[in-house]
């Protein structure tokens, strides 16, 4: 009986603590807060991809609010998918549910990207996507209406490697690798069907991704009688792979795509990724000259230096901010479905690129850079269809 009574008098003295607490860190000095929703995966495997994105949206939110000159409070709301197809439509449905969420940025990943589009779709909530580069999500056959692709699509990757592998190290033969993922098969097919049309002879393989044991895939790829070879996965399976291709004294040209080019893949493969070619949509905010100061503060605020797609999100976000500032200045009721379509329509100058969508949410413009492994460093090699060409 005591402890029933204490309970009773406990839940009120509770309940007023958390209202207090909600609206303290909930309202701006007028009392609006809007909130930016964020989907990635920030745990399982090729995490670390989501939390460079992660950090970069964590960033904008945090200086926009630190400068004194908004009106109103911005909120990140973050959902972790994992990475996976499978969690990605529960990691939606969680911001969808949220019904003070008005943008999101991300998924991260093709393909969660995939298992959720429909659900954004029909909730007309943007989803502003940093790195979701397979091709076919903005065939309007899908019916993604809400996706807004923030990157040049792997057409432009797939495309860039074939002409660095032709034109510059002029290869003849070519293994393409794919690891059976959305983002693999994507850019696996536009890397073989590009290589194929510069005249370099193709050979396709599927090694799945959390294949246990790549000594079999090695194994092939020694056999195979091909001068270079193109993987088309993540950091976490590239990793074990480049361990087994150099235990059979593999020593072609490998080049790699935007879901290996992370600090990770080193950390993981030690000197077997040395060398490794690496290519991305972005470029590297840690040598570039207009990212410089963005460099220092994400230095500052996470104890660490931005990598892929981190300057990207940051862009992407400060996108969204920018439409919600203007809508809040012109005195307009912010909703889900005028925030799409100012997005879609919209054109932001950021610190990485200028961002516009065309009719089908594909980003409006190119550029893919390479990257490779020299001496335990992902060093920015620049262009690489400017590489190809010197």
């Amino acid at each position: 009986m005591l402890k029933r009574s204490m309970i009773k008098i406990a839940l009120p003295v509770v309940a007023s603590a958390l209202v207090l607490s909600a609206c303290s860190s909930d309202d701006g000095d007028d009392g609006k807060t809007y909130t930016i929703g964020f989907q990635a995966g920030l745990s399982g495997e090729n995490a670390q991809l989501g939390i460079n994105e992660y950090n970069g949206a964590k960033l904008a939110v945090d200086q926009a609010n630190a400068s004194g000159k908004l009106p109103f409070k911005l909120k990140l709301e973050k959902s972790d998918d994992e990475a996976s197809e499978s969690k990605s439509p529960a990691a939606a449905q969680k911001l969808i549910d949220n019904s003070k969420v008005l943008a999101v940025v991300g998924p991260a990943f093709s393909g969660p990207t995939k298992a959720s589009g429909k659900l954004y779709a029909a909730a007309k909530l943007a989803t502003v996507s940093p790195s979701a580069t397979n091709p076919a999500l903005t065939d309007p056959a899908n019916g993604f209406t809400s996706l807004l692709r923030g990157v040049p699509n792997d057409f432009a990757q797939g495309g860039g490697m074939a002409t660095y592998y032709a034109q510059k190290l002029k290869l003849k033969k070519v293994l393409v690798v794919d690891d059976k993922s959305e983002y693999g098969v994507g850019l696996g097919g536009v890397a073989a069907t590009e290589l194929k049309k510069a005249g370099v002879e193709v050979v396709t393989e599927s090694v799945p991704k959390g294949t246990p044991d790549y000594t079999s895939a090695a194994t092939k790829v020694k056999n195979a009688g091909v001068d270079g070879m193109v993987y088309a996965g993540y950091y976490q399976d590239a990793a074990p792979f480049a361990k087994k291709l150099k235990e059979q004294g593999v020593s072609i040209p490998i080049i790699s795509g935007d879901g290996t080019n992370d600090p990770k893949f080193i950390e993981l493969a030690g000197d077997a990724s040395n060398n490794w070619y690496l290519t991305c949509p972005c470029t590297d905010a840690n040598v570039e000259a207009a990212t410089k100061q963005f460099t220092a503060d994400y230095t500052k605020a996470f104890n660490t230096a931005p990598s892929t797609y981190s300057a990207e999100s940051f862009d992407l976000t400060n996108m969204v901010i920018e439409q919600i500032k203007g809508l809040d200045a012109a005195g307009t009721k912010i909703t889900r479905e005028l925030m799409l379509s100012k997005l879609k329509t919209a054109e932001y100058k950021g610190l990485t690129k200028t961002f516009k969508f065309d009719e089908k949410g594909e980003f409006a413009g190119a550029g893919i850079y390479l990257y490779q492994v020299k001496s335990g460093k992902i060093e920015y090699e620049g262009n690489i269809e400017q590489l190809a060409k010197s």
